[in-house]
């Protein structure tokens, strides 16, 4: 490629007469197209309401959000932050992921989320990479089951529980 110095007061059309990457250490990206693993869109909802549950049987907990992902190579990041207030010594919960009507992942017994003291509270962290392969708009909501029937309040004293969806190019 042949060099051009201008002189004073002369300029360049940057629209039709300048091609390839703007170097990072001169203020470009460096990129020349977006690959794989950018970060498309990002949901978010949060759910305050409280929810009082003695079952084994996974509940609603009232959290869920939607994401219309833009290819169905995308894949998208949930994660969800559950709080609970256990209200029986020795008690636990657990947690589960729903895409639309199936159940993509849950907590298992001997990984519940336990405690020793009545009025004890938690709000694990959770994270799940799901591959939808839709370009239809997609639901997440997540359930959550207590420890042997034993009491325990979901979002108590307006503490919210939270979701967030991020579509991952792939």
């Amino acid at each position: 490629m042949a060099l051009t110095r201008l002189g004073l007061n002369q300029s360049v059309n940057l629209a039709s007469n300048v091609t390839g990457t703007l170097a990072t250490g001169n203020g470009g990206t460096g990129a020349t197209s977006f690959a794989p693993g950018k970060l498309l869109q990002i949901v978010t909802a949060t759910e305050a309401t409280e929810l009082d549950l003695s079952s084994e049987t996974f509940t609603d907990v009232g959290l869920s959000a939607a994401i219309t992902p833009s290819a169905t190579s995308s894949k998208v990041l949930v994660f969800w932050n559950i709080h609970g207030r256990i209200m029986e010594s020795a008690n636990g919960y657990g947690s589960r992921l729903v895409r639309g009507t199936t159940n993509i992942w849950s907590t298992v017994r001997p990984y519940y989320i336990f405690g020793d003291y009545t009025n004890e509270r938690h709000a694990p962290s959770f994270n799940y990479l799901d591959s939808p392969s839709t370009v239809a708009s997609t639901t997440y909501k997540i359930q959550v089951n207590t420890n042997s029937d034993k009491r325990v309040l979901f979002n108590a004293n307006d503490i919210p529980s939270i979701i967030t969806l991020m579509e991952i190019a792939a």
